[in-house]
């Protein structure tokens, strides 16, 4: 697979978020008694206003700011145990020493994005594209076509690397290359990923003299 830039998700694909993520949406979700695995099994992936709608059916906008704003204050806080994931910091510092362009792309607000990125210790971005950014959040194609136009590069031209089947539907529906890291055996679409992967331990990447990249996995 061939490419010149790396759009990567952050939570499950570059950060073990996992524990704080779903520790979280059970605490907010024991508020209003709603079942544990219900919560668990929609929100990976999406952005979590539009989780908080799926839930709060028929509640006011400022309800749902405001049940928002508690559970960004939970998230952006708790960062116990996250770590980077195997493979992640090795791969965005090889990128950085050849020149790649890559970005961050995630679902998270600024503040929790920025949070778990800095408790994971990986280098900052060339560009950081959270949900206050985009109008319409993973799966629709937006964040990741941002990601590509700040990075400067067409979208055909990106590869998404991501965990979450929300994200690969948004990459795909962006018209990039997909990199699918860990991603559930029956994640929608998953045959249609370039790459599928356990691990960005994985991944090995080469770039050419005209600055395309050719992205294999280990032999």
């Amino acid at each position: 697979m061939q490419c010149k830039g790396f759009l990567f998700d952050l939570d499950g694909t570059l950060v073990d978020s996992l524990p704080v993520v779903e520790r979280s949406w059970c605490k907010w979700g024991d508020r209003f008694a709603i079942d544990h695995d219900e919560i668990l099994s929609f929100i990976h992936g999406k952005q979590a206003i539009t989780s908080i709608r799926h839930f709060m059916p028929g509640r006011s906008e400022e309800d749902i700011q405001a049940e928002f704003r508690y559970l960004e204050q939970i998230e952006a806080t708790d960062i116990e145990g996250i770590v980077a994931l195997p493979g992640a910091l090795a791969l965005l510092n090889t990128l950085n020493e050849a020149g790649i362009p890559w970005a961050i792309v995630t679902s998270g607000s600024i503040p929790v994005a920025h949070a778990r990125h800095r408790a994971a210790g990986l280098p900052m971005p060339e560009v950081f594209v959270t949900a206050e950014q985009v109008k319409h959040g993973k799966p629709a194609p937006d964040a990741y076509l941002l990601g590509a136009e700040r990075l400067g590069l067409p979208a055909g031209e990106c590869a998404v690397v991501e965990d979450a089947p929300a994200g690969l539907l948004s990459g795909l529906a962006a018209g990039c290359r997909t990199i699918a890291v860990n991603v559930p055996a029956d994640a929608p679409r998953l045959d249609e990923a370039d790459l599928v992967l356990s691990s960005l331990e994985d991944l090995v990447v080469e770039r050419q003299t005209d600055g395309v990249v050719n992205v294999r996995l280990k032999a």
